[in-house]
């Protein structure tokens, strides 16, 4: 063996020997303190997976069925807006106002009766023959009365009044005599009687028709002679009412005028919504008396009240 090697493995000797070999029982003791420390590493890991696991499994539980689970979105892009149209008439009108949706509690069609155009709570809709007034005994001819057709009104110079917003209608004829007059002679008149059922709120129109019809025709033709009309003070008949004369010359057989006057009055009476008009015309020339129109008036307005009660 040459110098150097063996320089060289005495060199190696004296910086091992001093420090010598550790005794078995210290190699044992830092090999159970290393395995504890990694025995303790081991625990802390898996308890810190144990309770991340646990928190992850509370927020997919929490979350709704729709929420999605991870990182929260960012923020909403506004959508983009496109410019609005020129032409005004092209783009579509959108109401600002929505419409309400009907609940169980509130039905959705309105429950309010129609107003206006029928009758109304106290309006009859049919016309008895008990509507109509029964003459005195006294002024009864035994010839009875008679329905029949025509007009209500006698014509105003080609006005024909309270025309409109008829619901029924019945006329009849009535002949009747004075109280003074025997058994057995002719009538001293004959009414045209009508009752006329109006739309609600129509028949005091129909009356303001009638004072218009005889202001607005104060001389007609009648034939050969010249009838003049004007409106006379009335009152106490039903809710209202319109009293006027025809005036023309009485001619004879030859139709000749004799000097006097032939006097029709005709009277229009408002109960409501029905209105009665009792037209006297008279019996071979004779003119009306002013009293028995009046009587027969009344009688006809008590035979409306009686039929509504």
């Amino acid at each position: 063996m040459s110098r150097e090697l063996n320089g060289f493995y005495r060199s190696l000797a004296e910086d091992t020997d001093p420090r010598g070999l550790a005794s078995p029982d210290v190699v044992r003791r830092h090999a159970d303190r290393r395995a504890r420390t990694r025995a303790a590493v081991g625990v802390l890991a898996l308890a810190a997976l144990v309770g991340g696991t646990a928190v992850g499994t509370r927020f997919v539980l929490t979350a709704g069925p729709g929420t999605p689970v991870g990182p929260p979105a960012g923020p909403p892009v506004p959508p983009s807006v496109s410019p609005a149209p020129s032409d005004p008439a092209s783009a579509p009108s959108v109401s600002s106002t929505p419409s309400a949706l009907p609940s169980r509690t509130t039905p959705s069609a309105s429950t309010s009766p129609p107003t206006g155009g029928g009758p109304s709570a106290r309006t009859p809709t049919s016309i008895p023959d008990a509507a109509f007034f029964a003459l005195a005994a006294a002024n009864d001819t035994g010839a009875g009365a008679g329905f029949t057709d025509g007009p209500v009104l006698p014509r105003l110079c080609g006005a024909e009044p309270g025309g409109s917003g008829v619901l029924r209608q019945r006329v009849r004829a009535v002949p009747f005599k004075l109280a003074t007059t025997p058994e057995g002679y002719v009538p001293d008149g004959l009414y045209r009687h009508s009752i006329t059922i109006y739309r609600s709120g129509r028949a005091d129109d129909a009356l303001d028709e009638v004072r218009a019809a005889v202001q607005g025709c104060p001389e007609q033709k009648i034939g050969s002679v010249t009838s003049r009309q004007k409106l006379l003070p009335d009152g106490g008949y039903g809710d209202e009412s319109v009293l006027f004369e025809m005036r023309k010359p009485f001619l004879d057989a030859n139709d000749e005028p004799t000097g006097d006057e032939e006097v029709r009055l005709i009277r229009a009476i408002r109960i409501g919504d029905v209105v009665t008009v009792l037209w006297e015309q008279g019996w071979e020339g004779s003119s009306s008396p002013r009293s028995q129109v009046d009587a027969d008036s009344r009688r006809a307005v008590q035979a409306i009240r009686t039929w509504w009660d």
